[in-house]
């Protein structure tokens, strides 16, 4: 399988317990472990195709990251192989987590498919209703009843607004574009202060007594960014190395996270909307 920095490639053969992939159990890719929804490193692997040893690894390197959806959590699982019966360790992610894994894979077609389904399973889960006690008054359930429309309604529109953003990222990201190419993209922001705000948070810095040639910073290098560099050799002159600032996929989803936060430079004529906003709004 190949992996590049933070992105799995799901191969086009698939393995052969995906073969059937249409008589896979469908309500069992998401489950209620100690009263919350959560599907499994296994199901995702399964599911999208991808060998398991690989999405794990993804989720151990950037445990940090799920860490901030809530603890993960890891328990042993036994599975089945052409030898027998073997164990392996899993991580339990709830939809929050199991969003971002997602988002750190590859664009493909399976893991398009997975993503709707995982989401509308994870729907299904939240907006049932457990049986009232027989003790609550008729008024009392009504009110409950109620409460829980109004939350499934608002789940529902979080999530689809979710799903919108999510899609709308991997469309801008390209492989080899800087932070300022991607930030062209997203409506409203000012281009030409991307840098030197990308240099306050610490991700890029100048050097050359000019200060005009940018680097990437140790605390950014192969988590945000990467950099690429020729070698130039001037006629009669000593070669030197031009470096150019790179950024990576998990620095595009952090970018795009602080453009929706509105922390980006923005352009004082900025008309309010996002780029996904203008992008449904020009579809309607």
């Amino acid at each position: 399988m190949h992996l590049q920095e933070s992105s799995i490639q799901a191969p086009s053969n698939l393995a052969p317990q995906n073969a059937k992939f249409d008589f896979v159990a469908r309500n069992q890719i998401v489950t209620i472990v100690d009263g919350e929804a959560v599907t499994t490193t296994g199901t995702i692997a399964h599911e999208t195709g991808n060998e398991h040893a690989s999405v794990i690894a993804l989720v151990r390197k950037y445990q940090a990251d799920f860490s901030e959806f809530g603890g993960v959590r890891f328990q042993i699982e036994p599975f089945e192989t052409a030898g027998g019966m073997q164990s392996r360790e899993i991580a339990l992610m709830n939809e929050q987590q199991a969003t971002l894994l997602l988002t750190y894979m590859r664009n493909t077609a399976i893991v398009r498919e997975f993503k709707k389904r995982l989401v509308k399973e994870f729907w299904r889960l939240a907006k049932s209703v457990p049986a009232q006690s027989a003790d609550l008054s008729t008024l009392e359930i009504l009110q409950m009843a109620l409460e829980s429309e109004k939350a499934r309604v608002l789940l529902t529109v979080q999530v689809e607004a979710q799903a919108k953003k999510i899609d709308h990222l991997e469309n801008l990201f390209k492989e080899g574009e800087t932070a300022a190419q991607f930030c062209k993209q997203l409506n409203g922001v000012n281009v030409m202060q991307v840098q030197a705000y990308l240099k306050a948070k610490n991700w890029l810095f100048t050097e050359g007594r000019s200060g005009s040639r940018w680097r990437v910073s140790s605390y950014a290098r192969d988590r945000y960014m990467t950099e690429h560099h020729d070698e130039i050799t001037p006629h009669g002159k000593e070669p030197f190395t031009v470096y150019k600032p790179i950024l990576l996929r998990k620095g595009a989803v952090r970018l795009y996270e602080l453009y929706l936060a509105g922390e980006l430079p923005m352009k004082k004529n900025w008309d309010g909307l996002h780029t996904h906003d203008k992008a449904v709004r020009g579809a309607a």
